[in-house]
């Protein structure tokens, strides 16, 4: 006698087979939307913060070029002021490529490449700033706030955990052997005050990361980082 089309020997055949269902294959696509529409909206404002970013960067170094004028010759802040705003118009030239395509994965998964690169390069050209910028007198607190204002404005301004890093970690560095090889006055103190200060910014990115569950450092670009 034939067995009937659903008889219980053929209805557990398959278990993973069963269990693909129309509503749960519809469920995951519907996820991998939303995953995809997060990190091209989070991408985007990314994109968009760029701008003041590059903005406030270029402010500061001409306030700070202008600060220092008498105490250096022209030639070294001139130099270092061009190292500065090289990496400026490299973050304003990937800016105005991809905002023709604002809302495109792609160009924006490349455009934060690009800016992960070109935050770390802007990074070592700021902190040579304590070498060509500052004088040799340099008093440790204008040296610290030399090295942790400028990564703070970038936090502030990009809110990218990985990119704001990327900047923060060169100049840090650049700025305590500054203190100690050229030397300025009272170098030992001084690095250890730009490195607390530095470490204190360092530390207010993962802390606004935790807080805010991602906005300064999202998934979407840590994934495409780690990449």
């Amino acid at each position: 006698m034939a067995l009937p089309l659903h008889s219980p020997a053929r209805s557990h055949e398959n278990p993973a087979r069963e269990a693909l269902t129309p509503r749960s294959t519809s469920l995951a696509q519907l996820a991998l939307l939303h995953d995809e529409a997060r990190e091209t909206a989070l991408l985007s404002n990314l994109l968009g913060r760029t701008a003041y970013a590059a903005g406030g960067l270029a402010v500061a170094a001409l306030a700070t070029v202008l600060l220092a004028r008498g105490a250096m010759p022209i030639a070294e802040p001139a130099i270092w002021l061009v190292l500065v705003l090289t990496g400026v118009g490299a973050m304003a030239r990937s800016y105005a490529r991809t905002i023709r395509q604002p809302f495109e994965r792609g160009p924006l998964r490349e455009f934060a490449y690009d800016l992960n690169a070109i935050a770390v390069y802007t990074g070592f050209a700021w902190g040579a700033g304590a070498f060509l910028a500052l004088g040799p007198q340099t008093s440790p607190v204008t040296l610290t706030i030399f090295t942790a204002a400028a990564p703070a404005i970038m936090a502030a301004t990009m809110r990218a955990r990985e990119i704001s890093l990327g900047f923060l970690a060169p100049v840090a560095a650049l700025g305590a052997f500054a203190a100690v090889l050229r030397p300025l006055p009272e170098g030992p103190l001084a690095a250890a005050f730009v490195l607390i200060a530095c470490a204190c910014v360092g530390g207010a990115i993962f802390w606004m990361n935790r807080r805010e569950n991602g906005f300064f450092a999202p998934a979407a670009l840590s994934r495409i980082f780690a990449a």
